[in-house]
């Protein structure tokens, strides 16, 4: 939505008011008295949408999964342990555009906070792995038009809309994306854990994320 400057005359008491509430909210006058109008006119806010959008992404998850709240409307992080060495966590963290109604909606943030080299080396495979397939299964997806980025210890992807049109499902869809993405992240550390053979871990892992992915598109 476009923004412009408007001069308006209030009284002092209530710019008191509204500067306290904002300053609890953690955002600005400007936006506060934007949002509190737009309530009162019946008008949605980008801020609005993206909370319809993070409000279903937590429903979407389970207990396995901790979120933390970022103090901003454009922005989540959800907590994940897995089962291996020091129980390390991943966190995803979910930006939101405030055009949401464009194709490139935000961005997902995978990463995991850790001094061990063998877990990061570890960690790294997997992301690399993960682009792989989802090279393979998602031809027309974030991955086929360049939207990822690897670096060391996090992996990015560009969220698209993929036509989904409801703010709601944007949200069910990320959560169960991501909680797709740990089941299997799971299931390799597991299998590290056993000493499988790479091309047995990766053949079986393929086949929880063939499973995974067709079950994730028919619920949408």
């Amino acid at each position: 939505m476009k923004r412009s400057a408007y001069s308006l005359i209030l009284m002092d008491d209530v710019v008191a008011a509204v500067d306290r509430l904002a300053a609890q909210q953690g955002t600005s006058r400007s936006n506060l008295i934007n949002q509190i109008l737009a309530e009162h006119v019946c008008c949605t806010t980008p801020e609005q949408q993206m909370r319809q959008v993070f409000t279903c992404l937590t429903q979407a998850m389970n207990s396995a999964f901790r979120v933390q709240e970022q103090g901003s409307d454009a922005m989540l992080s959800i907590l994940g342990s897995v089962q291996y060495k020091y129980r390390p966590t991943i966190r995803y963290s979910v930006e939101l555009h405030r055009e949401l109604h464009s194709e490139k909606v935000g961005l997902l943030k995978i990463s995991c906070r850790t001094q061990s080299r063998t877990l990061l080396e570890a960690i790294q495979q997997f992301f690399l792995f993960w682009v792989q397939l989802e090279q393979e299964y998602e031809p027309e997806g974030a991955c086929a038009l360049g939207l990822y980025q690897i670096e060391p210890n996090r992996l990015t992807r560009v969220l698209l809309r993929h036509g989904i049109t409801s703010n709601e499902v944007l949200g069910t869809a990320t959560g169960k994306y991501i909680q797709m993405f740990h089941t299997v992240l799971q299931s390799y550390f597991q299998g590290l854990q056993q000493g499988l053979p790479a091309a047995v871990l990766q053949h079986a892992l393929e086949r929880q994320y063939a499973a995974l992915h067709e079950q994730l598109v028919s619920q949408l």
